[in-house]
């Protein structure tokens, strides 16, 4: 048996790699805005636009993914290391149809965009922008596949090195094709998109590269074959991938929504809300890693079919993800008034922005604990009652109580911020029970 001080060094060894890898795919949509800018307001407000409809559909397919971590970390706990490779397979192929699925939605419904009440420059990038976006789905979730694999092998530093090196090279061919430089016509918004979707193929074939020379990995039996079907282990996939997936949908609609009642509130309080939100969204990146390295870790302790450190192993997470958050929210609370100015100079805007972040700083306990409460769970393979906690918590309980305080008795942004916390804060302790009273029991699987 670990000690509980073992299981947290373990952790942190797993975690760290995994959330440096979730800031270098953030850092390639800074890099794009960035760059983006540089051509003019409406560029960047249809890039704007269309990454957050863009990632609430594609959080699908990530949930999918999210699959095969555990199913992996219980083959290799079990010593069956030919059967990580037999799951691979089979993600592949769920992964691959899916992702065409997601392609045709995200191209044929970008025309929509058209009915959303947008300016009409704005709308024509958008529109164009989004359907090069779709051709990107498919390396992405190839490389997310393979990624998740690796992961649930307890191996996440290349995933980790590939998404730091697409930075350089999706910034590169931004360079090249956003404002035509070595021979290329400048081509603004969709050189953007086309960068991107370069970016995540190349990303996709150096992971499957990898795959194929990587000798350490043969006993894992990595490989692809449509022909080789088993329908037993692709139910498995969509019954854990499906339910992951509408739960980060629940969760991103939610937060897209509270943003939208904070815009009838005005400009100031928008600006406001998206330094909380953009300081918070830091921190969630390190827990992203911490939960993602909870999953892999109680997926291995089930197994090998030892409840206790399946406990221990899931407890350690939660325990990690607090003391974070809980340090962050010090943080938040001590330098209200300075994080802010890292992003603007109006004082009206800092004032309400400093206040935000005295519930952030509650927030943050409450977000690293459902955060991590959902992937350990999901070592569990238990996905569809956190789903139904999460879409509950946050559309039946938080969003009400946000429109309540913030428009009926006019408490404004920080009444929505409250609202927000209610429903995060009933996730954690929903989430914490459940993997209390299901960690008790051995899983057949």
């Amino acid at each position: 048996m670990l000690t509980f001080k073992e299981h947290i060094r373990q952790t942190i060894i797993l975690a760290l790699p995994i959330s440096i890898g979730q800031l270098g795919h953030i850092m390639m949509g800074v890099i794009d805005s960035i760059m983006v800018g540089r051509i003019g307001s409406v560029p960047l407000a249809a890039a704007s636009l269309v990454n957050g409809l863009f990632f609430l559909i594609l959080v699908l397919g990530i949930g999918m993914s999210y699959a095969i971590t555990p199913l992996v970390a219980i083959s290799k706990g079990g010593k069956n290391c030919s059967g990580c490779g037999i799951i691979l397979n089979q993600a592949m192929i769920v992964n691959i149809v899916f992702s065409i699925l997601l392609s045709l939605v995200i191209f044929f419904s970008a025309d929509l965009i058209y009915y959303f009440n947008q300016p009409e420059d704005v709308a024509v990038l958008a529109v164009s922008y989004l359907k090069i976006l779709s051709l990107s789905v498919l390396p992405f979730m190839l490389f997310q596949t393979l990624r998740q694999f690796l992961e649930g092998l307890s191996q996440p530093r290349l995933p980790m090195i590939i998404a730091i090196a697409a930075n350089f090279t999706n910034a590169f061919f931004n360079w090249v094709l956003i404002y035509g430089n070595l021979g290329f016509n400048a081509m603004g918004l969709d050189g953007a998109g086309y960068a991107t979707t370069m970016t995540r193929t190349l990303m996709a074939l150096a992971m499957i590269l990898y795959l194929v020379k990587a000798t350490h990995l043969k006993d894992y039996n990595p490989h692809f074959n449509i022909r080789e079907i088993d329908t037993g282990i692709i139910k498995k996939i969509i019954r854990i991938g499906l339910p992951s997936g509408f739960t980060y949908f629940f969760e991103v609609a939610a937060f897209s929504f509270a943003a939208i009642m904070i815009g009838w509130l005005g400009s100031v309080p928008l600006a406001a809300h998206q330094i909380g939100i953009n300081l918070a969204s830091v921190s969630y990146m390190i827990i992203l890693g911490i939960s993602a390295a909870g999953t892999i870790r109680v997926g291995n302790a089930v197994g090998e079919k030892n409840i206790t450190e399946t406990r221990r192993a899931g407890f350690s997470a939660l325990a990690l993800s607090t003391t974070f958050m809980f340090t962050s929210g010090v943080m938040f609370i001590i330098f209200r008034r300075l994080l802010p100015q890292i992003y603007i100079n109006e004082i009206e805007v800092i004032d309400l922005a400093a206040n935000i972040l005295i519930v952030a700083a509650l927030f943050q306990m409450s977000d690293g604990i459902q955060a991590t409460g959902a992937g350990i769970l999901r070592g569990l393979t238990d996905v569809k009652i956190p789903m139904l906690i999460i879409f509950i918590s946050y559309w039946l309980l938080g969003i009400p109580i946000a429109y309540i305080l913030g428009f009926y008795f006019q408490y404004g942004t920080i009444g929505i911020w409250v609202g927000l916390l209610i429903g995060l804060t009933m996730v954690a302790l929903l989430l914490t029970i459940r993997f209390n009273i299901k960690s008790k029991h051995h899983y057949s699987f």
